[in-house]
């Protein structure tokens, strides 16, 4: 396994469901970009680079007005996002929301995100790892407006940008400085979104473990679990099953989901006969078979909810767990006769 994401792309329900909503068919859309007409009909289907930028380019052609980006974020159903998206929107604040759509690109996708946090200032840049030409401008605004929007749903507050940078000339639309209500600079030398570093901090409200079980339903099972376990070290596995879409959750950040000091957690742990990275291991492997008894539910975009900074980290640890690779467990264990209880809901 390479550390870096192939030239695959998953357009997601939620990508065709805003399209439709500013009035363009899917097959009309994909005629444009001179792709198969019933791709929007199989979510299982990946698109190289090339072919999403045709997307893109079909859809400024069909649409031709500059605030296109920005009206397919506004409209965009947060509901039937991918869980690995929407658990950005139950992060504990804007820094960790980021954080995660960073590192579910960083595993999964094509398209990467640069965050640099200095001097008061965040600044983010989107790059495109197999692209062969110029980003669509419409990609762009998507990954900037998106980014926007979810401070601005998570915060509950309009939140507005120091600056955006764009390297297009100026369309005099004043499209761009609506949405965003801040200067945009036009010819640009690279496209960027610069945040107040001040404003990452600011907490999410719906921050709340309940809200997690729109993920999957074998999230919203770990989330049942708790109120019945009375073994610390369930208890310990349940709220780390539900914290690992964050990144690899701290024995203090536990502790604190429980209501005790961390060393009251550790020494509780131990006289259980147990680790707190014992724990961990096998939270990850319990919820991990949940999540792959899920056809429809990407390798890459597990390992994004388990928590590994890699999906290699993942295959590794995967084949120390059951012997063998994630595919190959699936093949062996999965009946597609019967209805999955631990499948995404799309």
């Amino acid at each position: 396994m390479s550390g870096v994401p192939g030239d695959k792309c998953k357009v997601p329900r939620a990508f065709w469901r805003a399209v439709e909503r500013l009035g363009l068919p899917a097959p009309a859309v994909l005629r444009q970009a001179r792709l198969p007409a019933t791709l929007h009909l199989n979510e299982q289907a990946f698109v190289t680079t090339a072919q999403y930028f045709a997307l893109w380019r079909a859809l400024e052609e069909l649409y031709a007005q500059s605030d296109l980006g920005i009206r397919l974020v506004e409209v965009a159903d947060t509901a039937i996002h991918p869980p690995s998206t929407l658990a950005a929107f139950h992060a504990r604040n804007y820094r960790d929301g980021i954080a995660r759509i960073a590192r579910f690109k960083r595993l999964c996708s094509p398209e990467q995100l640069h965050v640099a946090d200095e001097n008061g200032e965040c600044m983010i840049s989107s790059e495109w790892l197999y692209a062969n030409e110029p980003t669509p401008a419409v990609a762009t605004d998507v990954a900037f407006a998106f980014l926007v929007e979810l401070g601005r749903r998570g915060t509950g507050q309009h939140l507005v940008p120091l600056r955006v940078e764009l390297t297009r000339p100026d369309d005099k639309s004043g499209a761009h400085r609506a949405y965003f209500g801040c200067p945009v600079r036009y010819g640009a030398a690279r496209d960027l979104l610069v945040l107040r570093s001040a404003d990452l901090d600011r907490p999410f409200p719906g921050h709340n473990p309940e809200l997690l079980e729109i993920l999957t339903p074998a999230l919203a099972a770990a989330l049942g679990e708790l109120g019945a376990q009375s073994s610390i070290a369930e208890q310990v596995k349940v709220v780390l099953k539900r914290s690992l879409a964050s990144g690899r959750p701290e024995l203090s950040d536990i502790a604190r989901e429980l209501g005790m000091s961390e060393r009251t957690l550790q020494r509780r742990i131990t006289e259980e006969g147990t680790s707190f990275r014992e724990l961990l291991i096998n939270a990850r492997q319990e919820l991990g078979r949940q999540l792959l008894s899920d056809p429809t539910a990407d390798i890459d975009e597990v390992a994004c909810l388990l928590g590994y900074q890699d999906a290699s980290s993942f295959y590794r640890a995967f084949r120390e767990w059951e012997g063998t690779t994630p595919n190959r467990w699936r093949e062996l264990n999965f009946d597609s006769s019967k209805q999955v209880p631990g499948s995404f809901i799309h």
